[in-house]
């Protein structure tokens, strides 16, 4: 039996009848020869490497009236065919029927008696393709460890990469009683006062450390300043109204503007996929002298300002994004877990000008990571260690009852995350041709944005409420037509071709 973390665990008392804890993956392969089975196929590639993936084999045991996080166990009555499932679009089928398909597989949540993931198996595809979706709960792997294991079920070799075989057989576990697992809570349970003691010393530290930071003690300012009603004129006395010469810049605010978006959520899922040139992106940002993931953002940006302006519903104000950040640092002694923190940065959705919304976004991302770099991020992510689940749990209803996730500062979820540069293949030498990242939503942010590449080309995977964002494919379409309007002001020879066909 191994413990969930508290930061594991999170992801489970996150779920209600509207939000699920799971991501997604949609790889699309095209066939190596006419007769090609994808099921079979794709079934035997799985089973090949079940010794490997750890996360696809166990499954969890709760700990009664919810005392402590639950615990995996390698399941006893691990069943391959419940979890590898096969449906299809009316051949010949669009990328319109693949994504409706998609987002109502998406909004299911996966059975928590079962290990927590699916695959499916879609055929039916235009062009001799086909596709896998696959569904793995965010309990057991975070960004980084969920692409090292969709990475391990496929091949670098189209004739199949060879596969070392178990070091031993496996055993699955036997199913604990309450009083067992019980016990095992108790052990934990006791230990975590002296735990909580000495990370709070520990970040304690760390925090004092991070006080001394300018760019910390800016933002604390601005916070402080931002302030309205009896708390904040409480809290605002004695403030000097004018900065100080030697003060540092004041950082942008961080007060995020309602959108259509920032609302409950319904269990209805959206999807739309776009893929464009990664050279093309590459090409623009050496000419204007930023990042890759500063255009992502850019036309990102770009793309919400014209969607929301087309609505009528801009805001005067920029949107703010959290962009998910890897704390993994190499030296974790579990692989198989969540090392996942996030940064908030403004998003210039007020800049009309497309290269002054280059400039701005790369501006609010190296005060986003300055502020990141000096606060405690892995230290204050392991007090979700110490929260009883059952409160976890009610304080998580409450959020939803109350609706105070509509109170965040954050309008939405971006994420740009590297990929492979090198084909990958099924069973059988089918190439993937895309990977389409399918990320989930929380109440109050009703819009996810994630971008990965692979090979020469970047796939934008967005999920939105389908109430609260019904023209999904209508925003998708501007980010890409800002990328290429982008390209055209920097004067890039390379063609932004939809490669999503």
């Amino acid at each position: 039996m191994k413990q969930l973390s508290g930061l594991d665990a999170t992801f489970l008392h996150m779920e209600t009848g509207s939000q699920f804890g799971h991501v997604s993956g949609l790889l699309i392969f095209s066939k190596p020869s006419p007769d090609y089975q994808p099921l079979p196929a794709w079934r035997a590639q799985v089973e090949q490497r079940l010794h490997l993936l750890e996360p696809l084999r166990r499954r969890l045991v709760e700990v009664p009236f919810g005392i402590d996080h639950p615990f995996w166990i390698e399941d006893p009555d691990f069943d391959l065919d419940f979890h590898i499932r096969h449906t299809a679009v009316p051949p010949p089928g669009g990328d319109e029927q693949l994504t409706e398909l998609v987002a109502r597989l998406i909004a299911r949540p996966l059975d928590r008696r079962r290990p927590l993931w699916e695959t499916y198996i879609i055929e039916g595809l235009a062009d001799d393709r086909w596709a896998v979706l696959t569904k793995i709960h965010h309990a057991t792997v975070d960004g980084a460890s969920g692409a090292e294991l969709t990475t391990m079920m496929l091949d670098l070799d189209p004739n199949g990469d060879e596969v070392p075989p178990p070091e031993s057989d496996w055993k699955p576990e036997r199913p604990p009683s309450d009083l067992e697992v019980l016990a095992r809570a108790g052990i934990s349970v006791a230990r975590k006062p002296a735990r909580a003691l000495l990370l709070t010393a520990r970040t304690a530290r760390e925090l004092g450390r991070a006080t001394r930071n300018p760019v910390v003690v800016a933002a604390a300012d601005q916070f402080r300043a931002s302030l309205r009603g009896p708390l904040g004129t409480l809290l605002n006395i004695g403030r000097r109204r004018a900065a100080e010469p030697d003060e540092p810049p004041r950082l942008p605010s961080l007060r995020a503007p309602r959108t259509p978006f920032n609302a409950p959520i319904t269990p209805h899922r959206k999807l739309a996929i776009r893929t464009t040139s990664l050279d093309a992106v590459k090409a623009v940002k050496n000419a204007l002298g930023a990042t890759v993931n500063d255009i992502v953002m850019a036309v990102c940006a770009g793309g919400l300002r014209t969607w929301l302006d087309d609505r009528g519903e801009l805001p005067a104000e920029p949107l703010v994004a959290m962009i998910p950040v890897s704390i993994r640092t190499g030296e974790e002694t579990e692989r198989w877990t969540n090392r996942v923190s996030g940064l908030f940065a403004v998003l210039p959705t007020d800049e009309a000008e497309p290269f002054e919304r280059v400039r701005k976004v790369h501006e609010s991302m190296v005060n986003a990571k300055q502020m990141f770099d000096a606060m405690p991020a892995a230290a204050l992510t392991d007090f979700a260690q110490f929260p009883p689940p059952a409160i976890f749990t009610r304080a998580m209803r409450m959020t939803s009852r109350l609706r105070l996730n509509e109170r965040l500062p954050v309008n939405l979820v971006i994420s740009n995350v590297p990929g492979p540069r090198q084909p990958l293949y099924a069973a059988g030498g089918a190439r993937m041709e895309h990977y389409y990242p399918v990320s989930t939503i929380v109440d109050g942010q009703g819009l996810n944005i994630t971008v990965q590449s692979y090979l020469d080309r970047l796939d934008f995977g967005l999920v939105a409420c389908r109430e609260l964002v019904p023209d999904l494919d209508r925003l998708a379409d501007a980010i890409v037509e800002d990328l290429q309007g982008l390209c055209k002001a920097a004067g890039v020879d390379v063609p932004v071709v939809d490669l999503s066909a």
